[in-house]
């Protein structure tokens, strides 16, 4: 793990639409799905109204970057258009971006034209679940327009995903893959680096990545670890995604002593308590 010297002492920070975001100390970014199927909250912000009511909530618990998906990754969900897809976020992030303009805006998609429609309305970043693997137009994309980018590991499709776990080393692996997918991205580009906790990986080849996580520091670039109330968890702990806080609370602990930069949550209050906590014991 980091020692209390080096943990929060990389300043990382990127200038993303005339805002700063300082990742000096850890971020948390929420979870908003305007999706009938994600695996945790399929539904809950279907309506513009609840997405709203929703992005209040996180944004008053501390949160500092939203991010909207449109498309849910689960294994076996369904497939969406893009026209769908576009139709589900691009109002969200209009009218978030005109109620909430300080809050950095994220879209989570593997597809430049989704991408593209609502960087157009106002979304700061985009959060590729393939890290440009599943759209060859996304990378030179988002090196022409400089857009900060979220580049995550994950082998094949959410559909064939689990099929694809034949590792020999899972961590050597992920890190070597991942930085192959975004070698085309200047070493200047607002680039974070996502893991993929869950996304083609075994129960047990997550927690080996979780332990070995430290490795990620070695690139010089900021990552964030996504693995709220997940599998990884639940099916660990013989429970489900609504009784997964508690690990989850534990897992961000872990992924901030091995230095991440932002934690993915859908729950904002716990994840900021986290932050404080570990801050407060490691800079004591």
């Amino acid at each position: 793990m980091r020692t209390k010297d080096s943990l929060f002492s990389k300043n990382y920070s990127f200038n993303i639409s005339g805002k700063i975001l300082d990742l000096s100390t850890p971020q948390i970014m929420g979870v908003l799905n305007v999706t009938p199927d994600s695996f945790f909250d399929g539904g809950k912000n279907n309506s513009l109204e609840n997405a709203k009511r929703e992005a209040e909530k996180m944004i008053n618990e501390g949160v500092s970057i939203l991010d909207i998906g449109g498309y849910s990754s689960k294994p076996g969900a369904k497939k969406v258009g893009i026209e769908e897809e576009i139709n589900r976020t691009v109002p969200i992030i209009e009218a978030l971006r005109l109620e909430f303009p300080d809050v950095f805006l994220s879209v989570d998609t593997f597809r430049s034209g989704v991408g593209k429609a609502n960087v157009e309305v106002g979304a700061d970043i985009i959060n590729d679940i393939s890290a440009g693997n599943l759209d060859e137009e996304m990378i030179p994309w988002i090196k022409a327009e400089k857009i900060p980018y979220i580049a995550m590991h994950m082998r094949g499709n959410p559909s064939n995903m689990q099929d694809k776990t034949d590792y020999i080393n899972v961590t050597n692996q992920v890190l070597s893959e991942l930085i192959f997918s975004v070698r085309e991205l200047n070493v200047d580009h607002p680039l974070i680096l996502d893991p993929g906790f869950g996304f083609s990986k075994t129960i047990k080849q997550n927690y080996e990545l979780m332990h070995n996580l430290d490795v990620f520091n070695q690139l010089d670039q900021p990552f964030l670890i996504g693995v709220s109330r997940k599998s990884m968890i639940y099916k660990l702990l013989n429970s489900n995604p609504k009784e997964a806080l508690n690990g989850t609370s534990v897992l961000n602990t872990i992924g901030l002593m091995k230095g991440a930069s932002i934690l993915r949550v859908h729950d904002v209050k716990e994840a900021v308590e986290v932050v404080k906590l570990v801050k407060a014991t490691l800079q004591s």
